[in-house]
């Protein structure tokens, strides 16, 4: 993993790997819908690194022991509709006990802002550390629409996570969210014209769901 301050980048070999295969334009919707559980699981390693732990008392079968276990840190996590669902599956099978959450945006086409049409927020997330789910991090603007919302609803404890960034939605966080680490398996060179990270993998909702 490599850090450029708040950006972590997850530069594994599997990931890394299965990225590739996710690029590919030849690579169907049900191949890349596992490629992308996949990633999400071994990102969870790195995004979870920190979680707090507490030591209970654990029988063997051969003696007791104090043995670490999760404290009671809650976790909720929350896709950004509709491409962030395909990154909870594997999120939520490594901590199936956390909350979810969901935030429906769309974006805008001429100005690129992105529009909340649906939040359904857990209660209790102001204790939780809450990561936020979305395959492409692009402009930013529905990364830091996400984050806001998210913070209005009295969340502290904050994490951004994506399969691929471009510069612009990483310095875009930076400048309006610092205390929010962003976690990515790859920063592309930039976004086109239309606001598409380059050479990134196309649409990523549309991939999944092939709608195409």
């Amino acid at each position: 993993m490599s850090r450029q301050g708040q950006l972590k980048i997850l530069n594994h070999p599997l990931i890394q790997h299965k990225l590739t295969l996710m690029r590919c334009t030849d690579t169907p919707s049900d191949s890349f819908r596992r490629l992308l559980k996949e990633i999400s699981i071994l990102m969870s390693y790195e995004v979870f690194r920190d979680l707090p732990l507490k030591n209970i008392i654990t029988n063997t079968p051969i003696q007791s022991m104090r043995s670490p276990v999760l404290s009671e840190k809650t976790v909720c996590l929350v896709p950004i509709l509709r491409a962030g669902n395909g990154m909870l599956d594997g999120f939520i099978e490594i901590i199936s006990g956390a909350l979810v959450g969901h935030i429906g945006l769309y974006r805008d086409e001429e100005t690129l802002k992105a529009h909340d049409y649906y939040i359904n927020l857990p209660k209790g997330i102001g204790n939780a550390k809450t990561i936020i789910l979305d395959p492409m991090l692009a402009t930013g603007n529905s990364a830091n629409a996400a984050i806001s919302i998210i913070k209005k609803h009295d969340a502290t404890d904050i994490v951004f996570t994506s399969i691929l960034a471009a510069p612009e939605g990483v310095k875009a966080i930076e400048q309006r969210h610092p205390d929010v680490q962003i976690y990515t398996c790859c920063l592309d060179e930039r976004l086109n014209d239309s606001g598409y990270i380059t050479p990134g993998l196309g649409d990523a909702g549309d991939r999944l769901y092939g709608t195409i």
